[in-house]
């Protein structure tokens, strides 16, 4: 399907106004792209022929003119280029200056969780009669405090409550994330906002990569290292699969220290497994990924909580098995294929992962197959959120007293609570 006939808006309609904030950071800083900023870069792809962009900074926001949107989105698409902060800072400068109006009723949409917990952000999109759509990733660090700083509790919750009270509608990748939002909006008497669950997809991973020639067996784990992704649960394993005095399959981490690591790093340290038995890849680029997707007996994810789990679709779409927590998003995700576990039971992974060896690995590829894994993709996503967005009406007034059970409108959704 091409770019007009998709258009959900018509002739003549009122630009989408797309906020790129989070990946000018991005460019800029010349990171690899995470789950969210892989999300932002697909509407990007999705919405930026007919889009303007916006750049927000503290409250402090800016609408680009359509011709310098279009080449500040050719910019973003692109991945580590040489002298991606020059060309930044000559799109950006104008709109320092002068920013374009906001033309009143056009949807404005905010897929990385920036900024929109901000008063002075509500303001705006008041002010311009905005249809304001948030994407909204999960709420951990409102239900998992512990593995947050309070300063990102604080500002999440800020963020969550703003989609509620100002939002037109709010985008959620799960069931999972819509049950927590409904829940969340009732004990806060909050009315739910239109929304709609439009199942993330995961990175279009090379399919012919070929796995690494190293011939020692070893198991997958990719996700930022911090608190919540419950590495240290699968130190302990390995440390016990060590302990055993046998030939021990090596694990390969594949992400970026992240905040709350420091107990994760002491403890590999103390170890004396890194860079043995244990490996960390900081820096992966998508082939390199493929690769070591291809290669693993399994790919590893015993997170304590999550909002959707993109390695766990980018795996099981390469035919790789998968040990994961038992969460309610991952039976969701993984649609009843993976392998789930306690998160807190090291036992039973340590006996899981020592039973998987080239044998079981090979044969659970095999019945894997065979139940048949339909993976997630960014054009039904998309469907589903086109056709969502049309049904929307004008700016919503603020929901500053409820308007009816958040419940209620979860279930006419048809989200089981």
């Amino acid at each position: 399907m091409d770019r007009q006939s998709r258009s959900y808006l018509g002739p003549g309609a009122n630009p989408v106004l797309l906020d790129v904030t989070r990946l000018v950071s991005l460019r800029w800083t010349g990171r690899r792209a995470n789950g969210i900023d892989r999300v932002s870069l697909a509407y990007l792809d999705h919405f930026g022929q007919r889009a303007q962009a916006v750049v927000q900074h503290r409250g402090f926001v800016r609408v680009l003119g359509r011709d310098t949107s279009c080449r500040l989105f050719e910019d973003l698409a692109r991945e580590r280029v040489h002298g991606a902060r020059l060309r930044l800072v000559a799109h950006l400068a104008g709109a320092l200056a002068g920013s374009e109006r906001a033309v009143s009723g056009s949807l404005y949409l905010n897929t990385s969780h920036t900024d929109f917990d901000l008063p002075a952000h509500a303001r705006w999109t008041r002010r311009h009669g905005l249809r304001p759509i948030y994407l909204l990733h999960d709420l951990i660090p409102l239900l998992h405090s512990e593995h947050c700083r309070p300063h990102a509790v604080m500002r999440h919750a800020g963020r969550v409550e703003g989609a509620l009270r100002h939002g037109a509608g709010i985008i959620v990748g799960s069931a999972a994330v819509a049950r927590d939002l409904a829940n969340y909006a009732d004990a806060a008497k909050l009315a739910l906002p239109d929304l709609v669950v439009a199942p993330l997809a995961g990175a279009k991973l090379p399919t012919s990569a070929p796995a690494p020639k190293s011939a020692a067996p070893y198991f997958l784990c990719v996700g930022t290292i911090e608190s919540r992704k419950n590495h240290a649960l699968l130190l302990e394993v390995w440390e016990r699969l060590a302990a055993r005095g046998e030939a021990s399959p090596r694990l390969v981490i594949v992400g970026r220290w992240g905040s709350g690591s420091g107990p994760v790093r002491a403890a590999l340290a103390a170890s004396r497994m890194a860079g043995g038995l244990i490996e960390v890849i900081e820096d992966c680029d998508d082939a390199r990924l493929a690769s070591l997707m291809r290669g693993a007996r399994a790919m590893l994810m015993p997170t304590l909580a999550e909002g959707f789990g993109l390695p766990m679709a980018e795996a099981l779409t390469l035919g790789v098995p998968v040990i994961a927590s038992d969460l309610p998003v991952f039976r969701e995700v993984g649609q009843g294929i993976p392998h789930l576990i306690d998160p807190r039971d090291v036992e039973a992974w340590t006996a899981r992962i020592a039973a998987f060896d080239e044998a079981a690995a090979a044969r659970q590829r095999r019945i894997d197959a065979l139940r048949g894994y339909c993976p997630p993709v960014w054009e039904e996503h998309f469907e589903r959120v086109d056709a969502w967005l049309a049904t929307l009406g004008g700016a919503r007034q603020d929901a500053s007293t409820p308007r009816g059970p958040a419940t209620g409108r979860a279930l006419r959704l048809g989200i089981e609570l």
